[in-house]
């Protein structure tokens, strides 16, 4: 398994390796340059991605699961096919109702990722 090189023209995922956050989540970074990044995030059932803030952009898809999610003081309960944007600095979490993975997307970049 390797982790993909910046500015990579493709990420094939099967051969990207996981990182484990503990607490029953991981992530893999499937390509980024310094403007844009897109993460796969796994979360076991009840894993909690704790509420937290950040100056980039954040574009979520949920690709399979059903998930709590906190932004800003609202709360959703999303599924399959579902989305979710956080504009830079407001405060967002998610808790995994089920196991399930998100795929975020971030600009700029996330250096702290790497």
């Amino acid at each position: 398994m390797v982790t993909v090189d910046k500015a990579a023209p493709f990420g094939k995922a099967a051969e990207i390796a996981w990182q484990d956050l503990g607490a029953g989540v991981k992530r893999r970074i499937l390509c980024f340059d310094d403007h844009l990044m897109v993460v796969e995030v796994a979360f076991e059932a009840g894993a909690v991605g704790a509420l937290h803030s950040h100056p980039h952009r954040q574009a979520s898809y949920v690709q399979s699961g059903r998930f709590e999610l906190t932004i800003d003081g609202q709360v959703a309960e999303l599924g399959p096919g579902d989305v979710y944007f956080v504009s830079p600095d407001l405060v967002h979490g998610a808790v995994a109702l089920e196991p399930g993975v998100l795929v975020d997307v971030f600009t700029p970049a996330r250096e702290d990722f790497l």
